[in-house]
């Protein structure tokens, strides 16, 4: 019901901001390159992690017994590549919410993205209305997310019953792939990038503790914005790369979710006896690095986003997320810790690059020395 709109707004108010970002000069696209040499760096370790481990493999499921109408008919009909290009484009921009086709909404989305965009301030109106109707979405999406305890339950007792004991094991193998992973992104990559600055991520861990703790508690990313900006800012940063990179990297550096979105897609396939090719797999990181844009920093994201993507590649059903609906809220914690860690290894990186700190009062700030 919600992941149509949802996906709609958030692509269309993500690729409309990311000309508002490039009006601001130099500091706004060295962001855009850091966000997305990072959140490829973040997806292709799922990928990876996943292919090696492969912790869906020995479920044996029988993708037929999870068919449901959230599963478009387009992943179940065999298509040419033309057909697949031209059934993209809609008959109608109304047509594509109501029929629920992923693939269509991402296309109408970018359309009408990139033309808020070009419309510069004459489009404030049109995005405050559409920025209000996420919001009033994301609302929903609240109410639904109070009832997912419940949800959770029923999914997995019916996974555990259905599919045996055994399943347990390949959801829990699942669950410490996925934290050894983003654990592993965090401490080695981001932790090598402060190194070269002289910094040390776990003096960073100390620094923002209490937003990581908060982020733990509402496992959304969102709910520390406003007190990490703070804290960046009392550091030495200048205020103007902080506001303009934090809140640029709720929606385009979401490591985390990164990381889940190919582990968990990989985990579907595995699950499901669905053979990936290398190519398909390329493909899926291709399509993911256009989705993950979509996804935000609040609860239940990281899921609608996902159910996107595969929608829009389709060679993996979508019921399949059904597989993971019982531990998905135990995984949320983590995709908003490291996503929030992210974001705040983006702004120091930035800001050294723009030259808008000096390493040494922040080091301070940290703990340490100096450089």
């Amino acid at each position: 019901m919600l992941i149509g709109p949802l996906v709609f707004t958030t692509m269309a108010l993500g690729v409309s901001s990311m000309g508002d970002v490039r009006k601001v000069g130099r500091v706004g696209v060295k962001a855009l390159i850091w966000f997305e040499a990072m959140t490829t760096v973040a997806l292709a370790l799922g990928l990876i992690v996943a292919r090696v481990v492969q912790p869906g493999r020995g479920m044996h499921i029988d993708p037929s017994t999870l068919q449901s109408a959230a599963l478009p008919a387009a992943a179940t009909t065999s298509q040419t590549a033309a057909e697949h290009f031209l059934n993209i484009v809609p008959d109608s921009i109304i047509g594509a919410l109501t029929t629920a086709n992923v693939p269509q909404i991402v296309f109408v989305a970018l359309l009408v993205g990139l033309a808020l965009a070009a419309m510069g301030p004459k489009a404030a109106p049109l995005v405050r209305g559409l920025e209000l109707f996420g919001a009033l979405l994301f609302s929903v999406m609240g109410l639904v997310m109070f009832f997912a305890p419940l949800g959770a339950f029923g999914a997995m007792a019916h996974t555990i019953g259905k599919h045996g004991l055994a399943s347990v094991g390949s959801l829990l193998l699942m669950m410490l792939t996925f934290y050894g992973t983003a654990l592993c992104f965090v401490v080695v990559v981001l932790g090598l990038v402060l190194q070269v600055l002289g910094l040390s991520i776990f003096r960073l861990f100390s620094y923002i503790r209490e937003e990581l703790l908060l982020v733990l508690g509402t496992s959304s990313s969102e709910s520390a914005l406003p007190s990490l900006m703070t804290k960046l800012e009392s550091a030495g940063i200048h205020p103007s790369v902080v506001r303009l990179v934090v809140p640029t990297g709720y929606s385009f550096n979401l490591d985390g979710t990164c990381i889940y979105l190919t582990m968990a897609t990989s985990f579907v396939a595995q699950a499901l006896d669905i053979q990936l090719t290398l190519g398909e797999e390329v493909t899926i990181l291709g399509v993911l690095l256009l989705t993950s844009k979509g996804a935000a920093g609040v609860t239940g994201s990281g899921f609608v986003t996902l159910a996107a993507t595969l929608s829009t590649v389709g060679r993996v059903p979508v019921a399949g997320l059904s597989l993971l609906l019982g531990i998905d809220r135990f995984m949320s914690e983590a995709r908003a810790s490291t996503n929030i860690v992210g974001n705040a290894v983006a702004t120091i990186v930035v800001a050294r690059w723009e030259k808008a700190v000096d390493l040494d009062v922040i080091a301070d700030k940290l703990g340490q020395r100096g450089r």
